[in-house]
């Protein structure tokens, strides 16, 4: 049997093509773990990732006669994987977890500067815009001045409790809204900056 272990992925690739399955397990064997962890970190679930990279792998064998790469393999599959995931929470199969943490991910100071960041910035502040001026507020003071909750409920002259029900809606509605606006360019960089 042939030792794939020196061969580069354009040769395995080329094997591959014409039908040498083993070509395949190789690539299989390189890529599934590092595919699954980038997965993995959006979805956080199991049997969900597994399915997306064993699709994402049948694909390549059901097309490899066909299928040109003009880009790294690796580039290859991982491109494949995000528009794979964001396929799947489009059509809402799968439970994300994607907006956990996701604000900590949105200000951090690495997180700056890419169109998609920015992006997802201008949806956050347009669903702020559109909750009730109280719960606004709260949120504003709470993300924009850093203010903690006992601070905010000073400064409105509010309960605690209070401000807690006001950050629980502005968050669920966030969370909610976003969902519907996930384009596959803030997926790539979720799954860069997760």
């Amino acid at each position: 049997m042939t030792d794939y272990t020196n061969f580069t992925d354009i040769e395995a690739f080329a094997l591959m093509k014409v039908g040498d399955e083993h070509a395949l397990t190789h690539i299989y064997n390189k890529y599934w773990e590092c595919l699954y962890t980038s997965v993995h970190n959006i979805l956080k679930d199991q049997q969900a990732c597994e399915d997306i990279i064993q699709e994402i792998f049948i694909k390549l064998w059901d097309k490899r006669e066909s299928l040109e790469i003009s880009i790294s393999l690796k580039a290859y599959l991982f491109t494949s994987c995000r528009y794979e995931v964001f396929r799947q929470i489009k059509a809402q199969k799968v439970h994300v977890a994607i907006f956990d943490g996701l604000e900590e991910r949105l200000y951090a100071p690495s997180a700056y500067g890419s169109l998609e960041h920015k992006e997802l910035l201008q949806h956050i502040d347009s669903i702020v815009e559109t909750l009730p001026a109280k719960c606004r507020e709260v949120y504003k003071l709470s993300r924009e001045e850093n203010l903690s909750h006992k601070e905010i409920a000073e400064k409105l002259n509010i309960s605690t409790k209070t401000v807690e029900n006001h950050m629980t809606r502005a968050l669920s509605q966030l969370r909610g809204s976003l969902g519907g606006l996930l384009t596959i360019e803030v997926v790539a960089w979720l799954m860069k900056n997760h």
